[in-house]
């Protein structure tokens, strides 16, 4: 029997994959290559894909994109204060790498507008290029760095044809494994391409939302929650100090 997924179900994984992921980079700090670790860190890379396709999907969804988009930038600004506690990085940008610099939510806000961009009727496509280059640029800083924001677009632009939307979300991914593994580690540049552990989630994704209405608006809720928390373990356990690329 297929599985099927409605999307609440899929965002619950990926919850749980993203705490996982970030309690270990807490726990066991600068990229240890023990084991168990490795794997807690394989089981992380659920979480992004499917944030990439769900915002996607609620580019098609929503009723109100400017709200949609206007409440991500707000919830982006709230999350750089609470991702950057949680793992020592200074509050105040580009002051020890240009990676890492803030949380994904700064990059799946700007993978909205430049989805938006792509589907822009009676903009050109040299203009539409230009902008997402801009947008991809601005995002760089983030967690997961301009790889969300192409994800999300060619996820978008290519909804309706999974496979397509999966091989160019791979590929992406690829660039970003390489770019990883040269500049900051080439073990964990190699375990970002278990990201395709998602896709068979995704594939069983049943296109309805699910009964529970409040999901978004307890994601908005655990994710500084349990980044906050995430910061107060890494201060009991390491002092005040980074535990990863950026700290």
């Amino acid at each position: 029997m297929k599985a099927s997924w409605n999307a609440n179900q899929l965002k619950i994984i990926a919850l749980a994959a993203m705490t996982v992921d970030h309690l270990t980079s807490v726990l066991f700090p600068h990229y240890s290559l023990q084991p168990g670790v490795l794997v807690c860190h394989i089981i992380g890379r659920l979480a992004a894909p499917i944030f990439w396709f769900f915002i996607a999907e609620g580019y098609f969804h929503t009723q109100d994109r400017k709200r949609y988009g206007a409440r991500l930038f707000a919830f982006a600004i709230l999350s750089h204060f609470a991702y950057n506690f949680a793992f020592g990085i200074p509050f105040l940008p580009f002051q020890t790498s240009v990676f890492n610099q803030t949380s994904v939510i700064w990059g799946l806000a700007w993978g909205l507008v430049a989805l938006a961009v792509h589907e822009r009727e009676g903009m050109g496509e040299r203009t539409k290029s230009l902008l997402i280059f801009a947008i991809t640029m601005i995002a760089f800083c983030a967690d997961w760095s301009s790889i969300t924001v192409l994800a999300i677009v060619w996820i978008g632009a290519n909804r309706g044809n999974f496979n397509k939307q999966m091989l160019w979300m791979m590929l992406w991914v690829a660039v970003y494994a390489a770019v990883y593994g040269v500049f900051i580690h080439p073990v964990y540049g190699a375990i970002q391409l278990f990201t395709a552990l998602a896709i068979p989630l995704l594939k069983g994704y049943n296109g309805k939302r699910g009964e529970w209405k409040g999901m978004k608006w307890f994601f908005y809720l655990y994710y500084p929650l349990h980044l906050v928390i995430c910061g107060v373990i890494r201060i009991v356990l390491h002092g005040n100090v980074g535990v990863m690329v950026g700290g």
